[in-house]
């Protein structure tokens, strides 16, 4: 067995998938080529067009198949992982580029990958308006009182019998409220202005918060407990040195969920009411006129925020919560 082992190869010795490489090249290439050049010539039209597109998806889908699967194998790097993500994007980009202009559709109705990223650079300022209104005034701040009022609520719950049995089961159920139907009751009562869509998102992020905490507070072993009182440790002192320690991946759970319904809540809002800013309101608007290249640039806005803010909260979880066994497994 020791004999085997040696005479293996480690999977870093293993060799680059040049095939899978030029797959890739020639796929991307052959997409590239037909957007770029040769995408209205007489000679590539009807079956030609599709021949061509369906060509270059294929070598490049299987050369991204090798690379990922030779990159899964070494895992050199923390970027290793990002790499056939970005690539099986870039084809699809290319892919879908290539088959809107093959087939002619109108830009009124679903316009290609490269109109609208012009688009995005073309309104990137009232796109950032939009998204300090929408992020910063409404999602954030509902963000923070909603979480802050959550973990709050929940330490009194796990302290007095009476609150757990007499409010955690409301909580339980409007947690399963649907923002949609939440959303234009708080607009209609509190006004346009950004003060109601921080309202929607406080009281939608606030009840997974409040559960999510309460069971991390509660759930302790039984061991560790008995050793604390063994010690004479009083009420705070185990809730600073084991509920709370054994909630933080549970409060770190509901903070992440909380990124995405924040959000939600905050662009759902807009809909039903906005004064004229926000990310919502202008998908909203430019809907309406099917200017659906202002649209999917704000929804590409609000996806890259909405991804950058989970990602921090989750850079968090791992600071703080190193020690827990899923980040040690």
């Amino acid at each position: 067995m020791e004999a085997l082992k040696v005479g293996r190869p480690s999977p870093a010795a293993r060799p680059l998938p040049w095939l899978g490489v030029a797959a890739v090249g020639l796929g991307f290439a052959l997409l590239a080529l037909f957007i770029w050049s040769w995408w209205d010539r007489s000679d590539l039209a009807g079956t030609g067009q599709k021949l061509l597109i369906l060509a270059g998806f294929a070598a490049a889908a299987y050369g991204v198949a090798r690379v990922a699967n030779f990159l899964a194998a070494v895992r050199t790097g923390p970027l290793v992982g990002f790499i056939p993500a970005g690539l099986t994007l870039a084809l699809v980009l290319l892919t879908v580029e290539a088959l809107l202009r093959a087939y002619q559709v109108p830009a009124g109705l679903i316009p290609t990958p490269t109109r609208v990223f012009a688009t995005l650079w073309a309104v990137r300022d009232v796109l950032l308006q939009d998204a300090y209104q929408t992020v910063v005034l409404e999602a954030f701040t509902g963000y923070l009182v909603g979480c802050g009022l959550g973990v709050a609520t929940a330490l009194l719950v796990s302290r007095f019998v009476f609150l757990e049995r007499g409010f955690l089961p409301y909580a339980t159920a409007f947690s399963s409220i649907p923002i949609v139907a939440l959303a234009p009751v708080l607009v209609k009562m509190m006004g346009l202005e950004w003060p109601s869509k921080a309202a929607i998102v406080a009281i939608t992020v606030f009840f997974p918060v409040v559960v999510n905490t309460f069971r991390g507070l509660t759930e302790v072993s039984p061991l560790s407990l008995d050793l604390m009182r063994s010690y004479a440790a009083g009420e705070a002192q185990q809730y600073r040195w084991l509920r709370v320690p054994n909630a933080l991946p549970f409060i770190f759970n509901a903070l992440k969920l909380g990124t995405t319904l924040a959000m939600i809540g905050s662009i759902v809002g807009e809909f039903f009411g906005a004064n004229g800013q926000g990310l919502g309101f202008r998908i909203q608007i430019e809907a309406g006129r099917f200017g659906f290249d202002i649209v999917w640039s704000a929804i590409i806005v609000a996806s890259v925020i909405g991804i950058a803010w989970y990602g921090l909260v989750a850079w968090l979880e791992r600071r703080l919560t190193g020690w827990h066994v899923s980040f040690r497994e």
